[in-house]
C-alpha cells in the first residue's frame, strides 16, 4: 500500500483481457497516459480488428511517441492456447526496467446469438435509440440466458462452457501471469478483477451471471490471503451504458428486475465507460484499497 498518492503507475507491463472494445477499450486508453515511457501494454481480446485499430490509435498517440509499447494478442481466453499465447506475448515485452506488474481480469462471454439477432434487424432510428443502440460497445461479459429460472438449467455442457470463460480462465491467466512474474524486489504486482454488484447480490433469473461472478470474486479474495505482497482489487464499475445493458433491458425474465434496467436507462442513469473507468484509476493511484476488498464505483 503506497504512502502518498502517484501521478503515475511507473514504468508497467499491463495486461488486459477484453480490451477490444467497451470498458476494456477505455482502461486500456486511460492506464496509456499515466505510465513511464518504456512501458507495455499488452492487449488481448478475440476481436481482431478492434485490437489492432486500437493498438494503433495508442501507438501514435502522446503516449506511444513518448515510447510506450503496445502488443495486441488476438486469444480465445476460453482456450488454454490462448492463456499461454498471452502469457508468451507479456514474457517476451517484460524488461528489467518494468516495475509495475498489472492484470486487468475484463474478459467474459459474449451472447452471440443475441448479438446477431440485434444486428440482423432492421430497426427504425426511434427503435435504436429506445434500446440504446447508438452508444453500445459489444464488449461486455455475457449475462448468460437471463431469459430462464435456475430450474430450466440441466444441460452440464452449457452451465461447464459459461463458466469455463467467466471464471476457470481467469483463474489460468492469473495463475500463469503469477508464475511468470514472480515476487522480487522492486516489482509491484496488481491484480484487477472486474467484478458486480451480482458477485454480491442474488438477481432473478440471472444465476449464470451472478454464479460466475461471486466465483470469481472469491477466488480473488481467496488470492489476496495466499499472496500477501499482492494488490488485489475486485472493482464493480457499476452499471455501464453498453451491449450488456441492452440485453439486460430485452430479455431478462423477471420482469421487476427488467423494469428496474428499463428505468434506470429511460432516467440516464447508466454510467460512460470512461467514468467509471476513471474511478478505478484514481484507486490504482491511490493504492489504499484493502487487498482483496470489493469496491463499486460508487464508493470511490
Amino acid at each position: 500500500m503506497s504512502s502518498a498518492h502517484s501521478a503515475h503507475l511507473g514504468r508497467v507491463l499491463c495486461i488486459i483481457t477484453g480490451a477490444s472494445r467497451g470498458f476494456g477499450r477505455t482502461v486500456a486508453r486511460e492506464v496509456s497516459g499515466l505510465v513511464k515511457p518504456g512501458s507495455v501494454l499488452v492487449l488481448a481480446a478475440r476481436s481482431g480488428d478492434d485490437l489492432r485499430s486500437l493498438q494503433a490509435e495508442l501507438t501514435e498517440s502522446e503516449a506511444g511517441r513518448a515510447g510506450l509499447r503496445v502488443e495486441s494478442v488476438v486469444a480465445d481466453m476460453a482456450q488454454m492456447e490462448g492463456i499461454e499465447k498471452v502469457v508468451r506475448s507479456s514474457e517476451e515485452a517484460f524488461s528489467e526496467h518494468i516495475d509495475h506488474l498489472i492484470l486487468v481480469n475484463n474478459a467474459g462471454a459474449v451472447n452471440f446469438p443475441f448479438l446477431r439477432l440485434v444486428t440482423q434487424m432492421n430497426l427504425s432510428s426511434a427503435a435504436k435509440v429506445s434500446l440504446g443502440l447508438p452508444f453500445l460497445g459489444w464488449s461486455s461479459p455475457s449475462l448468460g440466458d437471463v431469459s430462464r429460472s435456475v430450474k430450466t438449467f440441466t444441460d452440464m455442457a452449457e452451465v461447464d462452457s459459461y463458466l469455463s470463460l467467466n471464471v476457470s480462465s481467469s483463474m489460468c491467466l492469473t495463475a500463469r501471469v503469477l508464475q511468470s512474474f514472480p515476487q522480487r524486489p522492486g516489482l509491484r504486482r496488481t491484480i484487477v478483477n472486474v467484478t458486480s454488484l451480482c458477485a454480491l447480490q442474488p438477481f432473478r433469473s440471472w444465476v449464470l451471471y451472478c454464479t460466475g461472478k461471486a466465483a470469481r470474486e472469491m477466488m480473488f479474495r481467496v488470492l489476496a490471503e495466499e499472496e500477501p505482497d499482492l494488490r488485489v482489487l475486485n472493482y464493480s464499475p457499476g452499471p455501464l451504458d453498453t451491449a450488456m445493458q441492452v440485453e439486460a433491458r430485452t430479455r431478462t425474465a423477471d420482469d421487476s428486475i427488467r423494469k428496474s434496467f428499463v428505468d434506470m436507462f429511460d432516467q440516464g442513469q447508466l454510467l460512460t465507460c470512461e467514468a467509471s473507468c476513471a474511478k478505478l484509476m484514481k484507486l490504482l493511484l491511490e493504492d489504499n484499497y484493502t487487498s482483496g476488498a470489493h469496491i463499486d464505483v460508487y464508493d470511490v
